[in-house]
């Protein structure tokens, strides 16, 4: 059949009378002389996944500190993850200036926000856009501090506000940050907030004279210069501009550290001249020692004190606060963790830490495996229980495994002895003898081969550094073990006791811990020979009667002289052998020793 088309067929049309055209409003015509200057753009546009708001926290003192919170578009019922930082808030919550809530954080921020956290980062007191004055490390109310107000209670005040103010959390606060801001949480833990259910204090500034950033053992870190300049003079730009590229060279050149800081006008800035004031470990630094401050209180609550194995920075503290804590409140809910890294390390990539590879990313696996469920299990809505915390969970270098510990120390005491003819041995001599070498103050031995610049992958790797750039030099003495026929497991802090005499009257001692690769190392390509430091620490020589009264040697005298390396967890394998080497410098990281009397280096 064939289709056929209908002859009936009508067309109907509606004609349309055209409308006016009908134009938006025209703005007029800027004035060539209109300012191009405007108060604000906002760059998080609505289609964003997360909410980015600022607010201006009162404290009790009227003044207010500037904090941004960020959280994930939809998140209700959220538990606050807080950092109180000297690094601008706002830059911590501007990575990348994008709309996805991953990309504007800091990496290790990903997982908490990503699971309901709502995220918080405040300017301290006097930094950023925070109100009041700003003291480095702000003293406790107390014979320091004769104020209302102190980290400890600028958090308080913070906690409040923040449960009070912010309707999608669940009212439960942690607290969590590395160095300074690993400092300010553990201010928090003095007279905590009922809100605040645990602590992750990171690398944190603990004692600033005995092991951390100013000074080791009574030796002045001359790189704190440049920290004190960049945090505390108005835009102030990081170094000192001392026009040369070899740090080495720019410090021997002036002479002192105090020469040094009056060429560069240093000794205007407050920060120095207290550090110049108090140069031994009087009650300036004995009543800011946060570890013993922490000691004196009942820890309520639980805390996540880490560090890097390889900390350039601050190893001292979280060790410090653990050992003080546990030995005043032996039930204290408290954990350490150490894992291979440089300062601050936890947060950023973990497989490698300069030439040392290790099994996977070890600062995500940390962050995974313990940070988070530590977390989770206490400010989280209907959480999982909480799994036992042990005494330790630190990373076995060496042998490239995570271990758990039901104490810390873990282990017992091992002597190593040096002996004649440069060994090293686990047997006592029979027979006394001694070693000597000529330190010369015109010739430090450098901590890194030159030039020297205390920045960059080359400060931050620096403790892994190949010691054999000084090989060669008279005044290092060196001692090694035979090759070593089965593994030796260090766990702890190892103990220098060492037994010294100088023809001056003052000396400083430096003994580093060292784990000699071998010459064919198959296992390990490029490491052959490879000496590696496992932990190298400093004492000043006027500081042997004590360090709140420095005295001179006296000539030709022996002294015993005790001090500790870092805590660390190492394994030295079978075709290794252990090294110690002995000098009288680290420079110019510490500044140099005139190997005579003086008051005040």
């Amino acid at each position: 059949m064939r289709p056929h088309l209908l002859a009936g067929f009508a067309l109907s049309l509606v004609l349309v009378a055209p409308l006016a055209a009908q134009t938006a409003p025209t703005a007029p015509t800027l004035d060539p002389m209109t300012n191009d200057k405007v108060p604000s753009y906002e760059w998080v546009r609505p289609e964003a996944d997360y909410v980015r708001r600022e607010a201006m926290v009162p404290m009790r003192d009227g003044k207010k500190l500037f904090t941004v919170i960020v959280y994930r578009k939809g998140t209700t019922g959220g538990p606050i993850l807080l950092s109180r930082s000297p690094y601008n808030a706002t830059g911590h919550t501007t990575r990348n200036r994008s709309q996805k809530i991953e990309e504007i954080l800091p990496v290790m921020d990903a997982p908490f926000v990503n699971d309901g956290y709502i995220r918080v980062y405040q300017d301290v007191r006097g930094l950023g856009k925070s109100q009041g004055d700003y003291v480095m490390t702000r003293p406790l109310r107390g014979p320091l501090n004769a104020t209302k107000v102190d980290h400890a209670t600028d958090a308080y005040d913070t906690i409040d506000w923040l449960v009070k103010n912010v309707p999608e959390s669940n009212g439960k606060v942690g607290i969590i940050g590395s160095s300074y801001l690993g400092f300010t949480s553990l201010m928090a833990l003095f007279d905590p907030h009922p809100a605040l259910k645990a602590a992750v204090p990171q690398s944190p500034m603990v004692d600033g004279w005995m092991g951390d950033d100013w000074f080791h053992n009574g030796a002045f870190r001359t790189f704190g210069f440049d920290y004190f300049l960049g945090q505390t003079v108005e835009k102030g730009g990081g170094a000192v501009p001392s026009g040369t590229g070899d740090e080495y060279r720019g410090y021997l050149e002036t002479g002192s550290s105090g020469a040094y800081a009056r060429t560069w006008g240093l000794d205007k800035l407050p920060g120095v001249r207290k550090m110049m004031e108090h140069p031994a470990y009087d009650s300036y630094w004995q009543q800011q020692a946060v570890d013993k401050l922490l000691a004196a209180r009942k820890l309520t609550v639980p805390t996540l004190v880490m560090l890097g194995q390889w900390d350039q920075e601050d190893s001292y503290g979280g060790p410090a606060v653990y050992k003080a804590v546990k030995a005043a409140q032996p039930d204290a809910p408290i954990m350490l963790g150490i894992g291979p890294w440089r300062h601050s390390g936890a947060n950023y990539e973990g497989s490698s830490l300069g030439a040392l590879k290790f099994e996977g990313d070890t600062a995500l696996q940390f962050r995974m495996d313990w940070i988070k469920p530590f977390l989770d299990c206490r400010v989280k809505t209907n959480p999982a229980p909480c799994k036992a915390m042990p005494a330790a969970v630190t990373y076995a270098t060496g042998a490239n495994r995570w271990e758990v510990d039901a104490k810390w120390p873990a282990g017992s005491e091992m002597p190593l002895y040096l002996g004649a003819n440069a060994s090293l041995s686990w047997t006592r001599p029979d027979t006394a003898g001694s070693d000597e070498y000529v330190s010369d103050p015109a010739k430090p031995v450098p901590f890194l081969p030159r030039p020297i610049r205390m920045e960059g992958d080359a400060w931050r790797t620096w403790l892994v550094q190949d010691q054999r750039f000084v090989d060669g030099r008279t005044d290092v003495l060196t001692y090694s073990t035979p090759v070593l026929d089965k593994p030796v497991h260090i766990k702890g802090a190892p103990r220098v006791d060492l037994r010294a005499a100088t023809s001056g009257r003052d000396s400083d001692w430096v003994v580093k811990l060292i784990d000699v690769y071998p010459d064919e190392a198959t296992a390990t390509p490029g490491m052959a020979g490879y000496e590696l430091g496992i932990g190298i620490e400093i004492f000043r020589g006027r500081y042997v009667h004590g360090f709140a009264t420095p005295a001179p040697l006296e000539p030709g005298k022996t002294y015993a002289f005790g001090w500790s390396l870092p805590n660390v967890n190492h394994v030295v394998k079978p075709g290794h052998r252990i090294m110690v080497q002995i000098q009288s410098s680290l420079y110019p990281l510490y500044d140099r020793n005139p190997q005579t009397w003086v008051p005040s280096i």
